[in-house]
């Protein structure tokens, strides 16, 4: 490495000064430092403006009561969190978003996953089912819950007429408890199926199909191919696709707010739902803050679990 001479000069009172000069190598360290900060300046920016500072925010105010305007006004350290915790209104939204995500997650990878294999076979028409499987990726939350209003109305709805033509009781899906998680989980599921299934469906075509043929002359069952070939093979797929699942469904607020509003009885009024109330209907921001950032920590530990106990499984 180039190394720059080191001169000195004379000073007035007759000592010796030395003068270091900037090397290559701090030149180029420089340099380096000036470019990362020209090219990630502006996302760190952005970042910090609408990332960082929002999370800090919430983390300040939920150790505040606050007032309708929102700002802090009374600290109360960690008394809202344990008021939560007491709360049995909350630990229902609690227990009926745990339930609601595990159902999302099982029925929507599985699903997923018996559709993508299904349109991987070579069928005559199979292009047609593939666009068909594929479709809901395209349907926004409004139109998904507009359709699925009309399929679960009581008086005019699909269900109910095919109800009425088969000679079977009419159900309340969306006034019933117990039918109200059931239609929104049918829904949810419904709405990921798009995304689940292209992502399977593009793992599967990257599965070599000497495998498959091994193991027809070896004469493995199609069923046994599934859980022995496909399933180890696209296991990564697998992995992101339930990772990913779970995050939105913890995160589902529009089906739940158009279809439901929360109830009935409080039903659906999950943990996402529960925040939008608390802060823009009751104005309790503190509170809210409180709830998002327990809600922060439980997707955080539920995709701990899941890297710890399913990662085992993945075969990269």
């Amino acid at each position: 490495m180039e190394q720059q001479s080191v001169p000195s000069k004379v000073t007035e009172q007759g000592t010796r000064k030395t003068v270091i000069k900037p090397t290559t190598a701090d030149q180029n360290w420089a340099r380096e430092h000036l470019n990362a900060l020209i090219f990630l300046g502006p996302s760190l920016l952005v970042l910090g403006v609408f990332v960082f500072y929002p999370m800090i925010k919430t983390l300040y105010l939920s150790l505040f009561l606050t007032n309708d305007a929102g700002k802090a006004t009374v600290f109360v350290g960690f008394s809202n969190y344990l008021s939560l915790f007491k709360n049995p209104g909350y630990l229902s939204s609690l227990v009926s978003t745990l339930i609601y995500v595990a159902l999302v997650c099982v029925a929507t990878v599985a699903i997923g996953l018996l559709l993508a294999v299904a349109a991987d076979q070579n069928l005559k028409g199979i292009r047609w089912f593939r666009t068909l499987f594929s479709s809901t990726m395209g349907v926004s939350v409004s139109v998904a819950a507009i359709f699925w209003l009309f399929v679960f109305n009581p008086s005019v709805g699909v269900l109910t007429q095919l109800s009425n033509w088969l000679h079977l009781p009419v159900l309340n899906w969306l006034t019933d408890p117990k039918l109200a998680m059931v239609a929104i989980v049918t829904t949810t599921v419904w709405m990921n199926l798009g995304f689940t299934f292209l992502i399977i469906f593009g793992a599967l075509q990257q599965v070599p199909r000497n495998l498959y043929e091994a193991a027809d002359v070896a004469g493995v069952s199609k069923i046994s191919q599934v859980f022995k070939i496909t399933v180890p093979m696209i296991s990564p797929t697998l992995f992101f696709v339930m990772i990913v699942t779970m995050i939105d469904a913890f995160k589902s607020f529009g089906l739940i707010d158009l279809m439901t509003a929360g109830g009935p009885n409080n039903a659906t009024n999950f943990l996402v739902y529960r925040i939008y109330q608390d802060a823009f209907l009751n104005g309790n921001y503190g509170q809210a803050s409180t709830e998002s950032i327990i809600l922060t920590v439980i997707i955080a530990i539920m995709t701990l679990i899941q890297f710890k106990v399913l990662e085992r499984r993945v075969n990269y």
